[in-house]
């Protein structure tokens, strides 16, 4: 037993060349499969069935499973409201040369691998409104959206006569002639709704729990609250359509996700008429028409008859002529800016990609990750840049650089490198005397204490050398070291404080001068110098005692 097929699902497709029987005993052939809807595949078919059906046919069959309901209730308005002869009665009494409702052929019922199909048969159709409008960015020129708002009021006008509301106008149910795009179709009747079955409207009744029915982005307010469609409805729709064609976008756009949001941004819209709707205008296309005919629709309450020929009006009298589906000059230039920006993405997404990535050497990663400081380069700066090296030839090429060269290959040809300045050559000093040894504060300080017991024991006619210090004096491995050329032979303290005092004659001279020119019972204060501090102490302390007792009197 076959599986029952989902409701409101795609159908499994049908053979190409599969005969069809319609309820008038009129046989079609189907063709290649050309779409598809919301619950339907739509073929190419002829009336021939004796030969495969071209690809240029006249004709299109509509096929869905025998279940679903879209298509019983689109058969239902076509049987009722769009009859052929009621539409031409309707084109004359109207002066319109064409009426933008497709023209139905017939239907039936057909079997295939136990599987029941409902098909119906009509002219076929070209491209729909909303490729055209992403191709043009999303937009259209204000007077082609002008044009179709006059054309969509006339099909409007003849449903709602005719006892039926659309209830989903949108671009992708808007459908160009397949011969020529002069003409714009009004198609997918899958959700239209009798609002005035048998003259008797509606009444007005909120129904809380009901998802509104239709694409979300136009729905009335109406159907947000639950209430049955209606012509107010309608009207409520097509003017979201004009306002969205004309400014490329919509207000709730961000919050179609959310259907009680987008409510209050089409109520908040409403409420704010006509500066909610004006506020939207872009360069080159003002929506005061719009603003007009939604403040009209607005009026109405859900039973009343709109005033057609009024609302045409509103939306200026440019109604006839061929449709100019091409994008206005700023949704061109967009599109042109957007599509540079994407093309300038690509280039730089291929370029980092073929990009080759530099692979460092082991030798490379060793200078990179110890480099040689600046205080061990010896020498004058280099002038050229020098090839890449390793770790030893660098090293080597320092050492070479740091070495002086000996007196005898000085001589031997000028290709040999000449000797390193000395002021390139960096490290102690080469004379003591012209440049001061930097010591330490607290070895000055000892320097210059031993320094002055020196001399004020020469001063005495004492001994300045010590046991240890003849001793040391005495070894021979010392007298070399403790003997200046240019002072004689000496001792090793005598000379270190020659050097001393030659590396501080200055402060030497007068600290010797302030400790010489006093006595020994001098250099330290007595007995009485602290008592005269202590009582003068105390002489200053009741002083500023007394001055606080009158202070506080």
């Amino acid at each position: 037993m076959m599986p029952r097929p989902r409701k409101n699902g795609l159908p499994k497709p049908l053979p190409e060349g599969f005969i069809l029987t319609d309820m008038m005993k009129k046989k079609w052939r189907l063709g290649r499969m050309i779409g598809e809807g919301g619950c339907g595949l739509i073929y190419l078919a002829a009336e021939d069935t004796g030969r495969p059906v071209a690809d240029d046919s006249d004709f299109v069959i509509k096929v869905e499973y025998q279940e679903n309901g879209p298509l019983f209730t689109e058969l239902k308005f076509y049987q009722r409201a769009a009859k052929p002869e009621s539409m031409q009665k309707w084109k004359a009494s109207r002066k319109l040369d064409v009426l933008g409702i497709p023209a139905f052929l017939g239907s039936g019922l057909a079997e295939y691998n136990g599987l029941s199909y409902r098909f119906m048969v009509m002219e076929r159709l070209g491209s729909d409104l909303q490729k055209i409008c992403e191709r043009n960015g999303g937009r259209l020129k204000k007077e082609t959206v002008f044009q179709l708002g006059h054309r969509l009021v006339d099909i409007l006008e003849y449903i709602h006569e005719n006892e039926y509301v659309h209830a989903d106008i949108k671009a992708a149910n808007l459908v160009l002639s397949h011969r020529g795009p002069e003409q714009v179709y009004l198609v997918d009747y899958g959700l239209s709704y009798r609002y005035c079955p048998k003259g008797v409207h509606k009444e007005y009744k909120e129904k809380p729990r009901k998802s509104p029915d239709g694409t979300i982005e136009y729905t009335s307010i109406d159907a947000h609250k639950g209430v049955d469609n209606s012509r107010r409805g309608d009207l409520q729709i097509l003017g979201f359509c004009l306002l969205h064609w004309l400014s490329g976008s919509l207000p709730w756009d961000a919050v179609l996700k959310y259907p009680l949001k987008v409510h209050e941004e089409k109520t908040r819209l409403m409420e704010n008429l006509p500066e909610s709707v004006q506020q939207l205008s872009v360069k080159g296309a003002s929506t005061d028409e719009v603003a007009a005919f939604l403040l009209h629709v607005n009026s109405l309450d859900y039973q009343d008859k709109p005033n057609y020929q009024y609302l045409k009006l509103l939306l200026g009298s440019t109604a006839s002529g061929k449709l100019d589906l091409s994008a206005p000059q700023r949704a061109v230039e967009e599109q042109c800016t957007k599509e540079i920006r994407n093309r300038e993405k690509k280039v730089g997404q291929a370029c980092e990609a073929v990009k080759p990535k530099l692979v460092a050497s082991d030798d490379d990663n060793k200078l990179k990750r110890n480099p040689i400081s600046s205080r061990y380069i010896r020498g004058p700066p280099l002038t050229q840049p020098q090839p890449q090296q390793s770790v030893v030839s660098a090293v080597k090429t320092l050492r070479s650089r740091a070495e002086p060269l000996h007196e005898d290959r000085r001589d031997e040809g000028s290709d040999r490198p000449k000797a390193i300045s000395a002021c390139y050559l960096r490290g102690p000093p080469l004379n003591c005397r012209s440049q001061p040894k930097q010591i330490s504060h607290n070895m000055q300080r000892k320097l210059e204490k031993k320094r002055f017991e020196t001399r004020s024991r020469k001063k005495d006619n004492r001994t300045v050398i010590s046991g240890t210090q003849d001793q040391r004096a005495a070894s021979p491995q010392r007298k070399a070291m403790w003997t200046s050329p240019s002072l004689g032979r000496t001792t090793g303290v005598e000379h270190r404080w020659k050097w001393d005092d030659e590396l501080f004659p200055l402060k030497a001279e007068n600290e010797l001068k302030h400790w010489d020119g006093l006595h020994e019972s001098d250099r330290a204060p007595s007995w009485w110098a602290w008592l005269v501090m202590v009582g003068f102490l105390l002489l200053f302390s009741a002083l500023m005692l007394a001055c606080v007792k009158i202070f506080l009197k």
